[in-house]
């Protein structure tokens, strides 16, 4: 067989798999602002929004965010209603990494059957803005139950980092809004009904859990994700497994003594297995609504 014969075979081979791929590879359906035009409480971005310049690690940056939104995510399968997650990114509140944290993990819950929403709040230093947008997207969420075909009794957060700090207080204070009411929308409970944590950020303050936090509340089941060696943040999780143990909620807390901290999916050290752990997880917590 000639080179040039070999040489086509090959391309026609590339080409055929990249065109499979794009095919099956799962894609949002909607993206869809989280407030109405000009009734959007607190405060915008200073600046138009844009993405910050690329770090050559193939990820998505975007900061000065005025308008957010949610896309959603839908799962493959149709046999009724389906576990659906509000999905976090994280960013320090001062970006949003929306692929890496945000619609590479919205793919991931589709192969196992959840449906997925990518919540991009507002940043930069927004804390108040982007408990909000959180807030109000839960209540979205459950408002478009039916027309997304998802399950309005079994709807988690996950989030990553600052987006970890997000879920914890959207799994803690939401019997208080952090806004007035402005619509028949947020007559939806804005209760998330389980949370997974991935090395959560924000979570201590000097040596006590955040005061941000309200334990108080009926607090949905959760899974805290970290690892040993991210030293800035890892003992702000060990202070959240003690309160959450302490005021009787379920929840187990996965520690790895390697992973770093910022790795989403794409971790190299002994956190790797913390999607299949997340999973197991989800399939005992999940099974029935909570």
């Amino acid at each position: 067989m000639s080179y040039l014969l070999l040489s086509c075979l090959f391309a026609g081979l590339l080409l055929a798999t990249a065109v499979f791929a794009q095919a099956t590879d799962p894609a949002p359906t909607s993206t869809i602002d989280v407030w109405p035009a000009e009734k959007m409480p607190g405060r915008p971005a200073t600046q138009p929004e844009s993405d910050l310049p690329d770090r050559n690690d193939h990820t998505r940056r975007i900061t000065n965010v005025s308008e957010p939104t949610l896309t959603f995510f839908p799962a493959p399968s149709k046999d009724g209603p389906a576990p659906a997650m509000i999905v976090c990114p994280g960013g320090g509140y001062g970006y949003v990494v929306f692929d890496k944290e945000g619609t590479d993990v919205a793919r991931w819950l589709n192969a196992h059957n959840y449906s997925a929403v990518v919540l991009k709040y507002r940043v930069p230093h927004n804390r108040d803005g982007a408990l909000q947008d959180i807030q109000r997207s839960i209540s979205l969420t459950r408002a478009h139950a039916a027309e997304w075909n998802i399950d309005a009794k079994r709807l988690g957060v996950i989030g990553f980092s600052a987006g970890g700090d997000l879920s914890a207080k959207a799994s803690t204070r939401f019997d208080e809004r952090s806004y007035a009411a402005i619509d028949e929308i947020d007559q939806q409970s804005c209760r998330p009904d389980f949370a997974v944590l991935v090395y959560p950020a924000y979570l201590g303050d000097d040596g006590k859990v955040s005061g941000d936090l309200n334990f108080n509340a009926k607090i949905p089941p959760t899974l805290i994700v970290h690892s040993e060696d991210d030293k800035p943040f890892v003992p702000g999780s060990k202070l959240y497994d003690a309160a959450l143990a302490q005021a009787g909620i379920p929840h187990e807390f996965k520690l790895y003594q390697t992973g770093g901290h910022g790795y989403g999916l794409r971790c190299e050290r002994e956190a790797k297995v913390w999607p299949e752990d997340a999973l197991e997880w989800l399939r005992k917590t999940v099974a029935q609504p909570k």
